[in-house]
């Protein structure tokens, strides 16, 4: 496995996720960092944009996920991207983390909430994990 990464961080977008009709309705919102795990030798050596993963593309998959289709759970948000970008993209794994920025839980002082998940591109023939 490479210890090569491509690291896209703070990317923010405006979407109407959430489990409140609050949420659904006004929209707010969503950090996403992604970071792919991939062999960058040939890119390095070859300075040549086929030989990588172009992170221009990568964004706006991410946006297409954040913008599109509301969901309940930013759990849901997070997996469809990795999901995506494992089926797209030459990547060993990618590990994807969404931050609704503004939680409202009455009574509470917090900065944010998140998920983190990390999958991993599925051996030949098989599923990813």
């Amino acid at each position: 496995m490479s210890q090569d990464k491509i690291i896209l961080e703070g990317m923010v977008f405006y979407g109407y996720h959430g489990v409140s009709p609050e949420e659904k309705a006004r929209g707010q919102r969503f950090v996403v960092d992604v970071e792919l795990t991939t062999d960058l030798t040939r890119a390095g050596s070859s300075d040549d944009l086929k030989d990588t993963v172009d992170y221009s593309e990568v964004y706006r998959l991410v946006k297409a996920v954040l913008e599109g289709r509301g969901r309940d759970l930013i759990e849901a948000l997070a997996q469809e991207i990795s999901s995506r970008i494992l089926s797209e993209y030459r990547v060993e794994e990618v590990k994807v983390r969404v931050k609704k920025p503004q939680v409202s839980i009455k009574g509470s002082i917090l900065s944010g909430a998140a998920v983190e998940i990390v999958r991993k591109s599925p051996p030949a023939g098989g599923v990813a994990t």
